[in-house]
């Protein structure tokens, strides 16, 4: 196969680092692994955008996935063209790839198996790289590809992935696995779960040339405190558990952040960013994950992409219009921010024709102009934000419910994004 050679490399760089990955290892027995903070230093600072752009991006998540063709390099090879072709055509410049989305990988890993995205059963090679395709393909139209992954979530529920394989983390690390919400996730609180999450990015690192390292909202799954009563007795801190937790999330993206930064690496230091909620208290307090911290201090990302997917004068049931757009994104825009550290923000395309479902008049209508998205890239700018992203690329591409708004909302942008035409 194409990607032996790759693979072979990959084991070769990682067999010893890898060793807390691998089954059978003891916690906590292991050497720091890459992107350890034992292992690592700072270097230059990352560009988070194209040098002097507008950062311009699209998600392809997990869901996209699902109708994409990999019954053959050639097949998906195409089918991407065809994507990014209309992604630069309307003029975004940055694609965030799903490629780790449940413990899986689309690509040949050391680490972690092969995703059950690409054949519908987790560990089955598909017969090429993935990846290694989206990369060529988006650097072709002179599109930057980032590696959008999602560092805890094993299992959504029982049937999403579906069956782990038998070299999954799951089965190797047990011990690793937690219970929540009907899903499995890796418990953030260990360091060696950190080292692994670690090690997977570098592996991406060592072996693409991609543009960064994208991490969605998704960190801690519960606020039950059964869900790690032990490890937080075990850790005999002054924190308080919700303390605790933030300190593991923030462990995690420091070490990241040294990861990406690290010298080394042939194509130099790539930028991390990180998609919350646009609800910072939900970040703060549900999922232990301080947006603010991280915008305001060195070392933890290279931008924040809050996810403001309510639109215009949004009213919550109780009356309050602290989401409406116009407000969200100016109580972002106010956080204190870390010299180098950018802002973008991702609108909602999901929207589109369906409404954001507010308490007030305009919930649905407004969605249904064929221009709300640009209309919002107008307001960001005239506001001071550094970019944008589109949460998902079926709603603009593929939608089945409201094609005709979808392909008005992409000319819309396009004339936006083209002003020159």
């Amino acid at each position: 196969m194409k990607h032996l050679p790759r693979l072979a490399a990959l084991f070769a760089a990682l067999c010893l680092a890898l060793a807390g990955c691998a089954p059978g290892a003891a916690p906590g027995s292991s050497a720091p692994l890459p992107g350890s903070s034992a292992d690592v230093q700072p270097s230059a600072a990352a560009s988070a955008k194209p040098a002097g752009e507008e950062y311009r991006a699209v998600w392809i998540s997990y869901l996209e996935w699902q109708s994409a063709d990999f019954s053959s390099e050639a097949a998906f090879r195409a089918q991407m063209g065809g994507w990014f072709d209309q992604y630069a055509a309307m003029g975004l410049n940055t694609v965030l790839a799903q490629v780790r989305p449940f413990g899986d990988a689309l690509y040949p890993s050391a680490i972690f198996p092969w995703s059950s995205v690409c054949t519908g059963t987790q560990g089955r090679d598909p017969g090429f790289d993935p990846l290694a395709v989206l990369v060529e393909e988006a650097h072709a139209r002179g599109l930057r590809l980032e590696a959008w992954l999602n560092p805890y979530r094993l299992a959504l529920n029982d049937t999403v992935p579906g069956a782990f394989s038998a070299d999954s983390l799951a089965a190797a690390h047990p011990e690793w696995v937690k219970q929540a919400a009907g899903g499995q996730y890796l418990d953030p609180s260990r360091p060696d779960v950190r080292d692994c999450i670690a090690a997977g990015v570098q592996e991406i690192l060592d072996g693409y040339a991609v543009d960064g390292i994208h991490l969605d909202d998704y960190f801690y799954p519960t606020t039950d405190e059964a869900f790690d009563a032990a490890e937080y007795a075990a850790a005999d801190t002054d924190l308080s558990l919700e303390d605790w937790r933030r300190d593991n999330v923030n462990a995690l993206v420091r070490q990241l952040y040294q990861l990406v930064h690290a010298g080394g690496r042939t194509a130099g230091a790539v930028p991390l960013g990180i998609s919350p909620q646009g609800n910072n208290d939900n970040n703060y307090a549900q999922q232990y994950s301080d947006a603010a911290l991280w915008l305001s201090t060195p070392g933890y990302i290279d931008y924040a992409m809050p996810q403001v997917y309510w639109g215009y004068g949004y009213t919550t049931g109780s009356g309050s219009t602290r989401f409406a757009f116009e407000n969200i994104t100016a109580e972002w825009l106010a956080l204190p921010r870390a010299e180098g550290v950018a802002l973008y923000f991702g609108l909602g395309a999901y929207r589109i024709g369906d409404g954001d479902g507010g308490n007030y008049d305009h919930a649905q209508d407004q969605w249904q102009t064929g221009h709300n998205l640009a209309d919002m890239v107008t307001t960001l700018r005239g506001a001071g934000a550094d970019g944008f992203g589109l949460y998902r690329s079926d709603f603009l591409l593929r939608s089945a419910a409201w094609p005709q708004l979808a392909q008005a909302e992409c000319a819309a942008l396009t004339e936006v994004l083209h002003p020159e035409g």
